[in-house]
């Protein structure tokens, strides 16, 4: 086999379909954000203004937040200098696992490289702890659960998408002596729309399973203090595991799972993703830790971010755009059509300065590529004009272009 020539071919197939992803090299620039420099190909530069971030509330350029990292770098060096279980277990790592465990409520909290990793490694880790376990996985969770459900080497059942009445039947035919486990997420965030928590929460309590959910793109967001959808729904308590991440609303990076004290000391002795992975750096989880300490008293800044995603979204449906709208914070612009939503991308970065990623399969469905904006309460109204502006001049171009070619 020529492996060179496979890898050329795979690379091509994507470009075939135009949905070959390019990364934008761009500078935050702490004080200015949303405000970037982008770097052309040609290695000139322009400035920017970037509508697709996870930043969400803009905490990536916190005060509080990046004194706390100074200081936490200046008494530790860079490093955590090895695992959780090795030199690797620091206070700031303490301090920011009893933030988030009192955030959700919950007895404790444990702290992984990421969202992925906590998503992965503690649902291919839970049959270890529940043998026979049978994992009831949404049929849109994000990757990271199913790698995590396909990896533990149990039994699954995926329900279809928010869909409670398939749900109830594949756990009524299954065994009610076996352990079981529900697995989902709070907000959606390819179409923004929300899980049926306390449904969900209902039949777990009808058929003793397990909840697992996923508020990746609630936390800092929603509820009094930022705990996310379960919170705002007065439903936390009723919830076994809640994952969560610290790279989105809080601005930094990391994610985590909060349970029983009980839950977390199991998942930390039997997961490899958390036993055998160097720790986030002290100031990382300071930074952290910090951030979410802010938010939780800060609910003017949860309020400007939903009223910025309803002002966007209200405009975008002005201009007649096809936007998906289930009442969240995300705004997605549906295109249906990989090489289109690229070329939409590219003319809203070259032409008018702003940077919203293309998003296509296999993130989403073939036929539903989207641009997926962000708003965010350092969005201002020059931002929001502009983007409004150019989405007007662009989409009407490309729907003519598109005509034109169907003729």
């Amino acid at each position: 086999m020529d492996y060179s020539d496979k890898i050329d071919e795979a690379i091509a197939r994507l470009h075939e379909e135009g949905r070959y992803r390019t990364f934008i090299d761009i500078e935050r620039r702490n004080g200015q954000f949303p405000h970037a420099v982008w770097t052309r190909p040609d290695g000139t530069k322009q400035n920017i203004t970037v509508w697709c971030g996870n930043d969400y509330l803009g905490m990536g350029q916190n005060p509080v937040v990046i004194e706390a990292m100074q200081e936490a770098l200046q008494a530790t060096g860079a490093g955590s200098g090895g695992t959780r279980n090795i030199s690797g277990t620091t206070v700031y790592h303490k301090r920011l696992e009893v933030e988030l465990a009192d955030l959700h409520g919950k007895e404790a909290a444990l702290l992984f490289t990421s969202a992925y990793i906590a998503n992965d490694a503690t649902l291919s880790t839970l049959p270890k702890l529940f043998p026979g376990l049978i994992i009831y996985s949404d049929a849109l969770n994000h990757a990271s659960m199913i790698e995590g459900v396909r990896r533990n080497g149990g039994a699954k059942r995926i329900f279809r998408h928010n869909d409670v009445d398939h749900l109830r039947e594949l756990l009524a035919a299954d065994d009610p002596a076996a352990p079981k486990l529900i697995a989902f997420e709070s907000i959606y965030s390819m179409d923004g729309d929300f899980g049926p928590i306390e449904a969900i929460c209902d039949l777990a309590d009808e058929f003793n399973a397990l909840t697992y959910i996923d508020e990746v793109h609630a936390v800092g967001l929603y509820g009094p203090r930022g705990a996310g959808v379960a919170e705002r729904d007065r439903l936390m308590h009723r919830l076994d595991i809640i994952n969560g991440t610290l790279a989105k609303a809080y601005g930094v990076m990391g994610g985590y799972i909060a349970a029983s004290a009980k839950m977390c000391d199991a998942i930390r002795s039997y997961a490899p993703g958390f036993i055998f992975t160097t720790s986030l750096p002290p100031a990382v989880a300071a930074g952290a830790a910090a951030s979410v300490a802010f938010l939780k008293r800060s609910p003017e800044l949860r309020e400007k971010h939903q009223a910025q995603a309803k002002a966007l979204k209200l405009r975008l449906k002005g201009l007649g755009l096809p936007l998906i709208d289930h009442g969240s914070h995300i705004v997605p612009v549906m295109v249906g059509d990989p090489v289109h939503t690229k070329l939409l991308s590219d003319m809203l970065l070259q032409e008018y300065g702003i940077y919203a990623q293309p998003i296509n399969f296999p993130t989403v469905p073939r036929g539903t590529e989207r641009l997926r904006f962000t708003p965010s309460p350092v969005h201002g109204p020059e931002e929001m004009d502009a983007l409004v502006h150019a989405m007007d001049g662009l989409w009407s171009h490309c729907a003519l272009n598109r005509a034109e070619a169907a003729g």
